[in-house]
C-alpha cells in the first residue's frame, strides 16, 4: 500500500461523504453568516468572536480537505458474499481471547477503525496477527501492554 491508498468498507466511505456533505454545506453556510456578522462590529482585530470564527473555519477547511483527499484515494473494500476462509480486508471475525467472552470485530483500514464500536484496523497489533488466519487457528498479538493469545471462532 502506498501512502495515496487508503482502505474503506462501503459504509465508511458512505459516512465520510456525508460528513463532507455537511461540513461544504450547512456548517460553511453558518460560518459565513457568523463572519459577516461579526464583520459588521467593526474592529477585527479585538473582535473575539471573528478570530475564533476564522480559527474554525481554517480547521473546517482542513477536514474538507482531508476528507476530499481519502474519498479520492480510497480502496473500498467489497464483501462479495463469499464464505471467507481466512481473515481479510472487510472480514468480520469472532474472537475469544483466554477466558473473555467472544467478541466480534470487523477488520478494517487505518481511517475507519474504533475498537469501541467494532472495528478494528488490519494494521493494530491485534488486526496483523489476525490477517490471514482461519477459524480454529491460535493467535499471538504483540499489543503494548503485552502479549494476548486469541482463537478464532468464527469468520464472516
Amino acid at each position: 500500500m502506498n501512502d495515496q491508498e487508503h482502505y474503506l468498507t462501503p459504509e465508511g466511505a458512505e459516512r465520510l461523504r456525508a460528513e463532507l456533505e455537511h461540513l461544504k454545506g450547512p456548517v460553511r453556510e453558518d460560518l459565513a453568516k457568523r463572519l459577516r456578522s461579526a464583520i459588521q462590529m467593526g474592529d477585527l482585530s479585538e473582535n473575539a468572536d471573528y478570530i475564533a470564527t476564522k480559527e474554525q473555519q481554517g480547521f473546517i477547511e482542513g477536514r474538507i480537505q482531508e476528507l476530499e483527499y481519502l474519498l479520492k484515494y480510497a480502496i473500498i473494500i467489497e464483501n462479495n458474499g463469499d464464505k471467507r476462509e481466512k481473515v481479510d480486508l472487510g472480514a468480520r471475525v469472532t474472537i475469544q481471547q483466554d477466558d473473555f467472552p467472544p467478541e466480534t470485530y470487523q477488520v478494517v483500514g487505518a481511517k475507519e477503525a474504533n475498537p469501541r464500536d467494532g472495528r478494528i484496523s488490519y494494521e493494530s497489533p491485534f488486526g496483523r496477527a489476525l490477517m490471514g488466519k482461519g477459524v480454529g487457528e491460535q493467535v499471538i498479538a504483540q499489543t503494548p501492554t503485552g502479549i494476548v493469545h486469541l482463537k478464532i471462532l468464527g469468520i464472516d
